[in-house]
């Protein structure tokens, strides 16, 4: 008669995980921007897109910033779990494993590519292929803790989803949703790094060379102004350029002067609780300044879409 040793027999591990964790995984909030940039881009491009491809491209989209989402969590779990603001994501908090995290991940990346490329066209599904490639591994593996200039560079991943829009709808590249990916990218790094100056001790913490805790604030406030500067720059260039009209340029002007505003007011506020309410103010203005921004340039189209109708 045989004993049998309990404690050598390693019981399969029963997940803990509920729906709620694996959207976590998503970063919902980051998606929703990145769903509302990728329409904008669709509804901008100059053909006629049928509902179910329209909606097939926005879907696909949305699902890889997810899998970019979840492959960025589980690489970055060991980071994740020293961090305030990411420790209660589900792998720190043990309710979802890294090996389940990049499964679901690289699960939703290769549905997500294939069925744009192959619904829609590949031109829009290897753009979505290199966009999730490019943050997952150019950003979160190679950038993120070895450079301080990983959200100027890996910034690109989060400016790419208009140009996948307008690749789903007209099955090209060009030149003019170049434009909507510089105005993302160059808003990125005020965007960001008014969140580092308030978190710089969570980064320093982590190990993460974000740019307070290598160059210092006072060299990350002047970066903030000089991009402000170069954003509101460019967000204003549809309106001289003719691609909009004068709507459009006000509520860019008003809106630009807002941003341009609040990073001043971070580049002056260095010390205290003021200058801490200063970089959360710019911070939260500037999600607010982007969606104001497409949300316009979505209007402007929609006007246009149905003026005629009325007019006759």
């Amino acid at each position: 008669m045989s004993v049998v040793d309990h404690n050598a027999i390693e019981l399969p591990r029963i997940s803990e995980a509920e729906v709620g964790d694996y959207i976590a995984l998503l970063k919902p909030r980051v998606m929703s921007l990145v769903i509302f940039t990728a329409l904008v881009g669709l509804m901008i491009a100059p053909v006629h897109v049928h509902p179910v491809l329209a909606f097939t491209s926005i879907l696909c989209i949305a699902v890889g910033a997810g899998a970019s989402g979840a492959l960025n969590m589980a690489y970055e779990s060991d980071v994740d779990a020293l961090m305030t603001r990411t420790a209660n994501r589900p792998i720190p908090r043990g309710r979802i494993t890294q090996a389940e995290a990049a499964a679901f991940g690289l699960t939703l990346a290769f549905f997500s590519v294939m069925t744009l490329g192959i619904l829609v066209n590949w031109v829009a599904g290897a753009l979505l292929a290199f966009t999730i490639f490019f943050y997952a591994v150019i950003y979160t593996m190679l950038l993120k803790r070895w450079t301080a200039q990983n959200i100027v560079i890996g910034g690109a991943a989060g400016a790419l989803p208009p140009v996948v829009a307008w690749a789903a709808a007209t099955g090209s590249l060009s030149v003019e949703p170049i434009l909507r990916f510089m105005i993302i990218f160059f808003w990125t790094p005020p965007h960001f790094w008014a969140l580092a100056l308030f978190r710089s001790d969570d980064y320093a913490r982590a190990g993460i060379p974000m740019l307070p805790v290598v160059a210092g604030p006072d060299a990350t406030r002047l970066q903030i102004l000089l991009y402000t500067v170069v954003l509101v720059a460019i967000a204003l260039a549809p309106w001289p350029l003719g691609d909009f009209d004068a709507i459009y340029g006000v509520t860019s002007l008003v809106l630009g002067a807002g941003m341009l505003w609040l990073a001043i007011e971070v580049y002056r506020r260095r010390e205290g609780t003021v200058a801490n309410r200063a970089t959360r103010r710019l911070f939260a203005f500037s999600i607010l300044y982007l969606f104001a921004l497409f949300a316009v340039l979505l209007a402007e189209v929609v006007v246009r879409a149905i003026l005629p109708a009325f007019i006759g």
